[in-house]
């Protein structure tokens, strides 16, 4: 963890921050403790809107974190000292957390729930990889979460799923994951696995914690499978959802997703790849103050 530059006090109901050396061309940004509380990655994403709108000097990119931002500049135009400044400018400008309303989208995903290919990669990590793993029992890892939420049974898991809007506070790990968060109702946690998969195939949904995560293309994992969804990154642009952005879901948007068999999942996602297919999403401005007062 890099070396604290400034730190500001927690005032007008906007958090702590501590500004942080990350290298010779990033500063970050820590908001409030090191806590899982949404209002803190409110007011990240609210910084990144702010950013965009008046970027510091020698400004490159900025990228989220759950409480936090990472800004990159140029050392040949700006030097840090200039970049946090221009970031405390910014800082100051945001409203109390409970005041935001935030730019963002509405993303509807179908999803098939205990469908093969996640079995698939349940019965791989079984045969190759821990054969006792708890998790594994019946070929897939829905019972699993089911047992550890004290839940009645599978259609109860999935109602949860299908029950909340899903706030994506940020991506990394693969290009494009999301990690989603319930905005209301779920309160959905499980173990991950230990140790983790070798393969997990894209377009897989697991939940790891309280956290739920789309996998954007074939790779490791450890969270706990539950079903599957469309593809949400394609360097190749094959469907037009991509043609600007490779990532469909940004910090800032709202996943809400569908039921669907796997047989209509599969027609959707060969519909993707031949953009015969229209992802449903809609700009959707977030008011803090509806989740603050849910809470």
């Amino acid at each position: 963890m890099g070396a604290v530059i400034a730190a500001v006090r927690q005032q007008s109901g906007r958090p702590a921050i501590t500004y942080r050396q990350a290298g010779d061309r990033y500063v970050l940004a820590e908001y409030g403790d090191a806590e899982l509380d949404l209002r803190l990655n409110f007011f990240a994403v609210g910084v990144l809107t702010g950013l965009a709108e008046d970027p510091p000097p020698g400004f490159v990119e900025a990228a989220p974190g759950l409480r936090s931002i990472l800004v990159r500049f140029d050392p040949a135009v700006a030097n840090r000292d200039a970049v946090v400044e221009h970031l405390q400018a910014v800082h100051d400008r945001q409203p109390e957390v409970s005041a935001l309303t935030l730019p963002g989208r509405r993303v509807e995903l179908p999803i098939a729930f205990d469908d093969s290919a996640t079995r698939q990669a349940v019965h791989r990590y079984a045969t190759t990889i821990r054969a006792d793993a708890p998790y594994t029992e019946g070929g897939s890892n829905i019972a699993y979460v089911v047992e550890q939420n004290g839940l009645a049974g599978a259609e109860e898991l999935y109602a949860a799923i299908l029950g909340t809007e899903w706030w994506a506070a940020f991506t990394g790990f693969a290009p494009g994951l999301p990690f989603l968060f319930p905005l209301s109702g779920s309160t959905l946690n499980v173990p991950k696995y230990n140790p983790t998969r070798a393969w997990t195939p894209e377009g897989a949904v697991g939940i790891g914690g309280p956290c739920v995560a789309v996998y954007p293309v074939d790779s490791p994992g450890s969270y706990q499978l539950f079903g599957r969804t469309l593809p949400i990154y394609d360097l190749l642009g094959r469907n037009r959802a991509f043609r600007d952005d490779p990532f469909l879901i940004r910090a800032g948007d709202r996943v809400r997703f569908t039921r669907v068999d796997e047989d209509d999942l599969l027609r959707a996602r060969r519909r993707v790849l031949d953009d015969s297919y229209s992802y449903h999403v809609e700009d959707a401005p977030f008011a803090v103050a509806d989740y603050v007062a849910w809470r």
